[in-house]
């Protein structure tokens, strides 16, 4: 489904590829300039050419989200570029499937780019959005961020902690016109899941993770992240969109 999103403007973190990609290409697609942003230049890059090529309006914008001052710069760009920020899709953030995240480097990390850099993102797109009396921010949490998960300590700590900068946001702007959401991702088939996923017998595994038996597709996330920026849902806030294929409902 397409939205009549002509004249607003989108900007979407961690979207050289996966759902970042997916959801700046859906954004296009129903009217939007999107202002894409990752540390993976080439693949950011790509992301606008493959926007353009099919007739939308993008630009990209290195952004490490962990660092406060390049989040300032993107937000900062994207105003400058378009004149106002109506969409965001806080997507950028790390799975390092298979490390010790007890470890201080692999925790610091995490919690740097997940975390931190969710809240930077929050704090600049509020600040523009607040000045509009209007906008939609969406963060990218996972299924993680509602249940446990026995191997990640600092995934799960980061993801938890975006939903509840959420229902944080949600609280504290509402009455500037800011909806402040999550989508809560279940196993979907992204760049980073790939390697694993190219193992048959893991992939039979990953497939039945969920009751519908399959993975994910990265547009499916898309589709959930555009209807709670929509009017369709304007009356949803605070909420943890889970989009799992009921892996969360045992």
């Amino acid at each position: 489904m397409t939205y009549d999103f002509d004249g607003k403007v989108a900007v979407v973190t961690g979207a050289s590829g996966g759902i970042g990609r997916a959801t700046a290409i859906a954004f296009a697609a129903s009217g939007a300039a999107v202002v894409v942003s990752d540390v993976n230049d080439a693949g950011g890059a790509e992301t606008v050419e493959m926007i353009t090529a099919a007739g939308g309006k993008a630009l990209y914008q290195h952004c490490n989200v962990g660092d406060a001052a390049e989040v300032k710069a993107l937000m900062a760009r994207a105003e400058a570029a378009y004149g106002r920020l109506d969409f965001a899709h806080n997507n950028a953030g790390i799975n390092r499937i298979g490390s010790d995240e007890y470890q201080d480097e692999a925790w610091a990390l995490s919690l740097s780019v997940n975390l931190s850099g969710v809240m930077y993102c929050m704090r600049e797109q509020s600040a523009i959005m607040l000045r509009q009396g209007k906008g939609a921010i969406v963060n990218t949490a996972s299924i993680n961020g509602l249940v446990g998960n026995g191997m990640q300590p600092a995934y799960t700590a980061t993801k938890h902690g975006v939903v509840g900068l959420t229902r944080h946001g949600a609280l504290r702007w509402a009455k500037g016109g800011i909806r402040v959401n999550a989508v809560c991702p279940g196993v979907i088939e992204t760049p980073m899941t790939a390697p694993l996923a190219a193992n048959p017998d893991i992939r039979k595994t990953m497939d039945s993770l969920t009751p519908l038996g399959r993975m994910g597709e990265a547009r499916e996330i898309a589709a959930a992240v555009l209807w709670l920026c929509s009017d369709e849902a304007s009356f949803v806030t605070g909420h943890p969109l889970v989009v799992d294929g009921g892996a969360t409902a045992f």
